[in-house]
């Protein structure tokens, strides 16, 4: 039996309360219950084959595991997120009290570089913008999609899964869901409001919906994740922006230039969802490039 399938059938009542628990507090996607499922999966494949018992884990057992997981040819980064989901389980034991020490209590993670966003300059959003042919309802729908990407620092997930009454048009408002079903009020400009609002009153209905989401198909349905990427690839070429951009493209564009305009961090943290500014603070390294750029070109004595 491949070990994929193997590893399937791997269970622990320990390790399915954990599950059920992070389900129920953090109102997880079904997409990263998956991956805490598949790292503790790994785990107890590990144990079994080495004929461990989870009860009776140590940090030495851990280390060998740990080994294994780079032997395998983890990268840091996926590394750093198996860690992740250990630490978080280790954390429920303990409050379980199902271990009298923390088998985790050494594990550190890796250390990753600094891996600063991609994102779109102002010229190339309004390229990218101003392709979409609006006297056809597709076009409409791709032009209100491409606005709103970048006047709200929308998630894809949270695009395509927005509804038409998430969005307050007296008041140009979006109610977004976010990341563990928070949930955040984001105000868009009025150029994206006129846009939203005639693809919303005059466009949407022509699509015939089955389904109540904002954004949709051919078929009436809600566009997919793919769907979006591949909308975004074809505008990235067509406006002949050469590396390759993502929807989170417009997310970290829509940061970078709130903050070259001078909105404060805590503002663009709130805007993006972000539990913890040090996610936001990723931004200001691309800020601190281009002061310095800018310093070095205007200092009258830079050039001495």
């Amino acid at each position: 039996m491949p070990d994929k399938d193997k590893n399937a059938l791997l269970s622990h009542r320990w390790v399915d309360r954990y599950l059920e628990h992070i389900l129920i507090e953090k109102g997880l996607s079904e997409n990263s219950l998956a991956s805490y499922s598949q790292d503790l999966t790994s785990l107890l494949a590990f144990l079994q084959d080495k004929s461990f018992r989870l009860e009776e884990l140590s940090d030495k057992t851990l280390f060998f595991y740990l080994t294994y997981l780079r032997a395998k040819g983890l990268k840091s980064r996926s590394l750093a997120r198996h860690l992740s989901t250990l630490r978080g389980f280790f954390t429920f034991a303990m409050d379980e009290r199902w271990y009298k020490e923390d088998p985790g209590h050494l594990l550190e993670n890796p250390k990753l570089p600094k891996k600063l966003p991609e994102f779109l300059t102002r010229n190339e959003v309004s390229r990218i913008l101003a392709l979409p042919d609006i006297s056809t309802k597709l076009g409409m729908r791709d032009k209100a999609m491409l606005e709103l990407l970048y006047a709200a620092g929308l998630r894809v997930s949270e695009l395509i899964q927005m509804k038409v009454l998430d969005y307050d048009a007296q008041v140009g408002i979006l109610k977004i869901f976010g990341k563990g079903a928070k949930e955040r009020l984001v105000p868009i400009h009025f150029t994206a409001q006129d846009i939203l609002n005639r693809y919303v009153e005059e466009i949407r209905p022509t699509f015939k919906p089955t389904e109540d989401r904002m954004f949709l198909n051919r078929s009436g349905k809600g566009l997919t994740r793919q769907g979006v990427w591949k909308l975004i690839k074809k505008f990235a070429e067509k406006a002949d922006i050469k590396r390759s951009i993502s929807p989170h493209t417009f997310r970290h564009s829509f940061a970078t230039h709130l903050l070259e305009g001078g909105a404060d961090l805590r503002t663009v943290q709130l805007l993006l969802g972000h539990s913890d500014i040090t996610a936001t603070e990723i931004y200001t390294h691309i800020q601190a490039g281009r002061l310095k750029a800018m310093h070095q070109e205007f200092h009258p004595r830079s050039g001495m």
